[in-house]
């Protein structure tokens, strides 16, 4: 399994989830991946603000991993820099954008014929979606509990890239209600599904962000 990448700063600690059809048994019985590019997506997927616990192991990015697995798609998540094995500081949000550029590169020369899909939670919704915004190559924006409060969303809510996002009811560092408002004004096309009690770690509730992505996505485009 795929343990890390090259990144800006030194290696990124990563896991790949691939869908099943990706992966096949080689005549000396290890598993190999990456051979079928026929994915649904390409997707990376960037981790909550590291200085406050977020790693590629919080329960909302490993359950959205493995949900759009499900439906198809090669999804890598990764520790920014100085998070877990990561090399390097944490940057506030300099570095970290380029580090989720090195993930979208390595993705796109995995899988060239797949869409590239930008996604993240929390603070790892901004760098993902601002630099997914700008990379021509990026498809499609995932925010999941975006904190459009706390960072400059601005290119993505201009962007003309459809945009998915997946919000808590009771998110009580993102409140709902900013969220609606920067969703108004965003370009289309767009979606919004918000969990019901939902807070901002979806405690008790990460099975329906997983669910939310599936349905969402699954048929995307249809």
């Amino acid at each position: 399994m795929l343990r890390e990448i090259p990144g800006p700063a030194g290696r990124l600690e990563a896991l790949l989830d691939e869908p099943a059809d990706c992966r096949r048994v080689n005549q000396d019985g290890l598993v190999e991946s990456g051979f079928n590019g026929r994915v649904h997506a390409a997707v990376v997927f960037g981790h909550p603000h590291p200085q406050y616990g977020g790693t590629l192991h919080t329960k909302v990015v490993y359950q959205s991993a493995k949900a759009l697995a499900r439906i198809g798609c090669a999804v890598l998540r990764f520790n920014f820099r100085g998070t877990g094995l990561s090399a390097g500081a944490f940057d506030h949000g300099i570095g970290e954008r380029a580090d989720f550029q090195a993930a979208l590169d390595f993705m796109s020369g995995r899988y060239p014929e797949a869409p590239l899909w930008a996604a993240g939670m929390s603070f790892g919704s901004w760098v993902g979606l601002t630099t997914g915004a700008a990379n021509p190559r990026v498809s499609v924006l995932i925010g999941v509990a975006a904190p459009i409060a706390h960072y400059d969303f601005a290119a993505v809510q201009a962007s003309p890239k459809p945009k998915f996002f997946i919000h808590g009811e009771r998110d009580e560092v993102g409140p709902l209600e900013d969220l609606r408002r920067f969703y108004a004004r965003c370009a289309d096309p767009k979606e919004l599904v918000v969990i019901d009690t939902a807070n901002h770690l979806f405690d008790g509730k990460v099975s329906e962000v997983a669910d939310a992505l599936e349905d969402l996505l699954g048929d995307w485009p249809d």
